[in-house]
């Protein structure tokens, strides 16, 4: 099968997240929200996760509905016109790995339906976020389906951060931090990778945003170097929050949108629905 790019960038929307939320139980946890602007526009604001399994979307008819009413839909990023930004500059796994551990990605490539030279040749971080699902990723995700119904219904779709920008992040970790990532994913076990996606659905369900955020920061964290998930978490969340809840704003002064973006946005101090409310923006729990 050709190497395909948009599946593999639309893998990396939810990196070291592992945040999500439930299609049943938002309006009781404050996960999808209806943000009121000063301008008279509304801003829909709503949780993904990436992931294609039938318990996350098949949608309500409460997000259906708030679809169809705004002007343009907001997701983190777009997907790049060039997929040269997925590989390695110089030089391939081949320079920086164990044969054990090559093995293991010859293994998961092709448990991923992905050609051994397209893996070999591409960015380890990016490798480790494929690597890491227990299933093989397909292009029917939840926040992906939100954007094709989007196109549907003939809306503007907007990535908050373009794609340079988006892909810069991930690339200011260095060779060897990015290589960390990789072996992290590479010990973990089938059982072990389905055991913990298992757990995040469990939560998922809950709707309780706290409990994912313990839950990602016992499982990702867990993997790495203390620095290095440190760096992440800094790089990843708490720094784009700032960013993408002033773009949501900006944007919703023109215009009724809609934004999906990944769990571990929404929660804590630091996460979008606290600064919008800072911003002095009145948010209500969207009833389900």
């Amino acid at each position: 099968m050709p190497f395909d790019s948009d599946k593999l960038l639309k893998s990396t929307i939810t990196f070291c997240l592992l945040a999500i939320f439930s299609a049943n139980v938002f309006a009781e946890q404050g996960l999808f929200w209806k943000v009121e602007a000063p301008s008279g526009k509304s801003i829909y604001l709503f949780g993904t996760m990436h992931t294609d399994d039938n318990r996350v979307t098949n949608f309500s008819p409460a997000i259906n509905n708030a679809l169809q009413s705004v002007d343009a839909f907001m997701v983190e990023t777009l997907a790049p016109n060039d997929p040269s930004v997925f590989m390695m500059p110089d030089g391939n796994l081949k320079d920086v790995l164990t044969e054990k551990e090559l093995d293991k990605v010859y293994d998961l490539a092709e448990f991923h339906v992905m050609h051994r030279d397209a893996a070999l040749h591409m960015k380890p971080w990016l490798l480790a976020v494929v690597f890491d699902s227990p299933k093989p990723l397909t292009p029917f995700a939840q926040d992906n389906l939100l954007m094709t119904k989007s196109e549907d219904l003939g809306k503007e779709v907007i990535g908050i951060e373009d794609t340079k920008e988006h892909f810069g992040l991930m690339d200011s970790f260095t060779l060897d931090e990015q290589v960390t990532m990789l072996r992290a994913v590479l010990k973990r076990s089938p059982a072990t990778k389905e055991k913990d996606f298992e757990r995040l659905m469990s939560v998922y369900l809950a709707g309780d945003a706290k409990k994912v955020a313990a839950l990602d920061e016992k499982i990702t964290g867990g993997m790495l170097p203390a620095a290095l998930w440190n760096k992440m978490r800094e790089k990843l969340i708490d720094g784009r929050n700032a960013i993408m809840a002033q773009r949501i704003i900006e944007e919703a002064k023109k215009k009724n949108v809609f934004v999906a973006v990944g769990a571990s946005h929404l929660a804590g101090r630091g996460g979008i629905v606290a600064r919008l409310r800072d911003a002095g923006y009145k948010l209500m729990p969207v009833t389900q």
